[in-house]
């Protein structure tokens, strides 16, 4: 696997919130301290995709943030991105691992079910992604996931484990005491006025001596 660490803090790029500021509100997540950007852009035009991808990819490597792609593994491999991000209908896992090598990240979505998460790490999954656990604004109808999955998947789960949905500085201590490696955020970011100051707040809180991590 990829030797870059899984944890902390991890951004996931959105094209409504961004916009044509996308590589600026980045920037202001990366230098704020985040460990990973997944980019995901499901509807620009692949020329787009490739060319932000890029630029994004540059901006992650100069200062040692992973950077994975939504789904698109060929995408990963033209822009040398350090893995990608499955969902349960995307790319099957063996292979995104086939295409990609058995050093790059793959991480894999697994909503509210454990079965899922057992699956992906004998599959040879890099992390794993469950939630949402809070009522989300970019996937509002995503499944709910509770928090007692994390204390199961603890019992279950040796791979980094990630929890995305919904989740504000007030919400985060909750899921750090359940003690998830990576909170995945997106509106909490970059729906915000102040990006840096909101992805700084967020990564104080992860690295409080009160968090399990």
């Amino acid at each position: 696997m990829n030797n870059k660490k899984l944890s902390g803090l991890y951004a996931i790029t959105d094209p409504e919130l961004m916009a044509d500021n996308l590589i600026i509100k980045a920037e202001q997540a990366i230098l704020g301290g985040i460990s990973v950007l997944q980019y995901r852009n499901k509807t620009a035009p692949p020329e787009q995709q490739e060319q932000e991808a890029t630029t994004l990819a540059k901006l992650c490597n100069k200062h040692n943030v992973i950077f994975l792609i939504n789904d698109n593994v060929e995408l990963a491999v033209k822009v040398n991105a350090d893995g990608v991000h499955l969902g349960q209908k995307d790319t099957q896992l063996e292979q995104a691992r086939t295409r990609l090598g058995k050093n790059k990240i793959i991480g894999v979505t697994c909503h509210n079910q454990i079965k899922l998460a057992q699956l992906a790490q004998q599959q040879g999954a890099d992390y794993v992604a469950f939630g949402r656990f809070f009522h989300s604004q970019t996937k509002p109808s995503a499944p709910q996931a509770e928090l007692s999955l994390l204390t199961e998947a603890q019992q279950l789960i040796t791979i980094p484990i990630v929890a995305i949905g919904g989740i504000t500085h007030a919400r985060a201590p909750q899921l750090l005491k359940q003690g998830v490696d990576m909170l995945a955020v997106i509106h909490g970011l970059f729906g915000q006025d102040d990006i840096l100051t909101a992805t700084r707040d967020f990564v104080e809180i992860i690295n409080s001596p009160k968090a399990p991590l």
